[in-house]
């Protein structure tokens, strides 16, 4: 009668504290957050002097810059990040002041000439990606400083899809198998991203009118990009890799020919128009590297 009292009250403890054990376990479930940065699609940017370092208000809005990072930091650390890695990603990639940055989180600055670009920093361990900051591709109306990776492009496409520099850095994070759950920048981009992306939570913090914009005020963006990412976060399970089925071809169309000509000389590069060139291979690492050169 006692061991069977025993083993009822046994039972019952292993009941009690199995949930409670598994709660444990659950909260200290490491969650490490990747944060692509770019500047132009940062708040209150509109004119390409302010995003370059021989602009007279270019400290200005790279501190924009680095507040919508820690914006996106502390919304990340809410919702229980225990490591983050923030990519700058603008231009020389010594935008983001380090001494401003939020202390719990690391940054990779300057380029190391990795194909990764953007994403260099990015691998297997992390679970979620956000992009601050970013902007629509080229050519589209109604976006603020739209561009895809250089001056010197018209339209990226791959397997036939119109890519912003999201799209591309979208399909090296689902490389990984890491999937990108927030995009903060203008509407435009927030559209593509949309579209391309499907289930990705957006932060609009602008919306282009031509050549000016209409906009919110930098510390309600900031605002904003804190509460999001913690929804996002939060909600990680939701989210998915983005991937496309190889092969992979991706068409480069350039403003000019002549960068067409030198480019189409890439080892497995083929001329498919008087400034269009493709490159198609079943890893998407080497069409990286391809674009890498090209571009």
């Amino acid at each position: 009668m006692k061991k069977s009292v025993s083993v009822i009250l046994s039972l019952i403890f292993f009941l009690w504290i199995t949930p409670t054990i598994q709660a444990s376990q659950a909260s200290e479930k490491e969650l490490k957050v990747f944060i692509s940065v770019d500047m132009e699609g940062v708040c209150g940017v509109i004119h390409w002097e302010e995003v370059s370092r021989n602009g007279k208000d270019y400290d200005l809005f790279r501190k924009l810059m680095t507040e919508e990072t820690n914006a996106a930091i502390e919304g990340a650390l809410a919702s229980g990040a225990t490591e983050i890695l923030v990519r700058d990603s603008h231009g020389s990639a010594r935008n983001i002041l380090p001494h401003l940055l939020h202390p719990e989180a690391e940054l990779i600055r300057d380029w190391s000439g990795s194909p990764l670009s953007m994403m260099e920093g990015i691998d297997e361990s992390f679970d979620a990606v956000l992009f601050i900051g970013y902007h629509a591709r080229a050519n589209t109306p109604n976006a603020i400083l739209d561009h895809t990776m250089s001056g010197t492009l018209y339209n990226v496409t791959v397997n036939r899809k119109k890519m912003p520099e999201a799209g591309i850095n979208a399909l090296i994070a689902g490389h990984y198998g890491v999937p990108v759950v927030l995009v903060a920048g203008d509407q435009a981009v927030c559209s593509q991203t949309s579209e391309l992306l499907g289930d990705v939570i957006t932060v609009e913090v602008k919306q282009g009118i031509g050549e000016a914009a209409k906009m919110m005020s930098p510390s309600a963006a900031c605002n904003l990009i804190k509460l999001k990412t913690e929804q996002a976060l939060n909600r990680i399970n939701d989210f998915k890799p983005y991937k496309l089925s190889p092969p992979y071809n991706m068409e480069v169309t350039f403003k000019d020919e002549e960068r067409a000509e030198n480019a189409s000389w890439i080892p497995g590069a083929k001329r498919t128009g008087p400034t269009s060139v493709s490159f198609t291979h079943s890893q998407l690492m080497e069409v990286l590297k391809f674009f890498k050169f090209a571009r």
